[in-house]
């Protein structure tokens, strides 16, 4: 298999390794998770080098730095040898999980099944695409005036990206929200569909104002393809489902032609954050650029939103440098007063910075992209619940569905305030 981008072959869908039926399911019985903390370079290289080897540990990030904590699921086979490696090279750690698979049969069984009715959507639940779809044209027909239906087309698999724009003001300027993105960070289309809901029925004078002042586009699975795999055979797949000789996927965040597989990204079509085989390679990118660049300027579009799952943070650009964006203060204090309305609001700790001091350092990503290309001035990446050390990882429990989206919108109405204030929407 060719690790490099452009040598990259893709694989015809009638090719004898694609598909296969619902019943084959990815298990994780006894694959525990280990937070590990980083205390000196050898350390450091050493976990380097064990991720370019190992396919049975899955990280959740890259080990970068002295003081670095860093989650790694390990598979069971694999827990003797991982645990004699901790203790040889003295690494500070903590096991958070002793059986993933447990965490994953509790969240399934937390999904509504694929064929009832939209109108039983609700924020106690998961629902499949099907249902949000159905779900976002029942919201069509109940709110005429409001909301419209939207469709970018349709992904590598042949499933519709779509999404709403709600509201139809011409002169107001327009909020942009993509999720789903990372296909098992399901509180993210969770987290869309309640704020379009919210901007609909909300009592609370805030957000009508939001819902009279702005007009919204809101998708709420931009990787539909990769979603409903993670329904069907992998809670765990991150990527797009094309593909390349023996694997599948794209990460899609590492695929935007914004200083595209320069950094925090991998040319390695087995690895979470392939970039592609080129600069927006994957179709669902491309249909998001194309829709952004038509509509941009007619619409207005001065805000974008990418939601994602875990680690509490609220970031804006840059992911590939240190280098700060021109308006660098200003989102940083838009940032800063939304993590504070967060803590008042439920008492959780969001960080807000740069996405590349803040996280990690990674190019490709859509916020990028749209705040450097597409010249989007107010641009942030959120990671929803739950903490840099959740126990859970992405499979957050459906009891936090409701809080964790509010608190999504909570942290967007600030910013927006926040920016209307310094003219941002004039």
């Amino acid at each position: 298999m060719a690790a490099k981008g452009t040598n990259i072959e893709r694989v015809s869908e009638n090719s004898c390794c694609a598909g296969s039926g619902a019943k084959d399911q990815a298990r994780y019985d006894h694959y525990r998770i280990y937070n590990v903390q980083f205390d000196n370079e050898e350390q450091i290289k050493l976990f380097q080098k064990l991720e370019e080897q190992s396919d049975s540990l899955t990280f959740i990030g890259h080990a970068r730095e002295i003081g670095q904590k860093l989650s790694i699921l390990v598979a069971a086979h694999r827990v003797a040898d991982f645990a004699d490696l901790l203790e040889t090279y003295k690494l500070q750690h903590r096991v958070l999980t002793y059986n993933f698979q447990e965490k994953i049969d509790r969240n399934m069984g937390e999904v509504v099944p694929e064929d009832v009715d939209a109108s039983k959507l609700d924020w106690q639940h998961f629902f499949h695409l099907k249902t949000i779809y159905s779900w976002l044209d029942r919201m069509a027909a109940k709110y005429p005036g409001q909301l419209n239906v939207l469709n970018m087309g349709t992904s590598t698999q042949g499933n519709d990206i779509k999404g709403v724009k709600v509201g139809n003001n011409p002169a107001n300027k327009a909020i942009f929200i993509e999720s789903g993105i990372h296909a098992r960070e399901w509180i993210a289309p969770a987290a869309a569909t309640y704020i379009i809901n919210e901007l609909l029925s909300s009592t609370d004078e805030r957000i009508q104002n939001l819902a009279k002042n702005y007009n919204w586009f809101v998708f709420p699975c931009v990787n539909p393809d990769g979603y409903k795999y993670t329904f069907e055979h992998d809670r765990m797949w991150r990527k797009n489902r094309q593909l390349f000789g023996t694997c599948r996927g794209v990460d899609l965040n590492r695929n935007y032609p914004d200083h595209w597989n320069s950094t925090g990204s991998s040319s390695d079509p087995t690895r979470y954050d392939f970039a592609g085989p080129s600069a927006a390679s994957e179709v669902e990118t491309q249909r998001l650029i194309e829709f952004i660049r038509n509509n941009v300027e007619k619409e207005q579009i001065k805000t974008y939103i990418s939601l994602h799952s875990y680690s509490q943070m609220l970031m804006f650009p840059y992911g590939y440098t240190k280098e700060h964006v021109s308006n660098y203060d200003d989102l940083q204090e838009f940032g800063k007063k939304a993590s504070a309305a967060i803590k008042a609001e439920s008492g959780r700790d969001y960080v807000s910075g740069n996405l590349y001091e803040t996280i990690y350092p990674s190019s490709g990503g859509s916020m990028d992209w749209a705040h450097a290309e597409a010249g989007i001035p107010i641009a942030y990446t959120f990671e929803l619940r739950g903490p840099p050390d959740s126990q859970d990882l992405f499979i957050l429990p459906a009891v936090e569905i409701q809080p964790t989206a509010s608190e999504a919108l909570t942290a967007i109405r600030t910013i927006v305030e926040a920016a209307a204030e310094k003219g941002y929407y004039k």
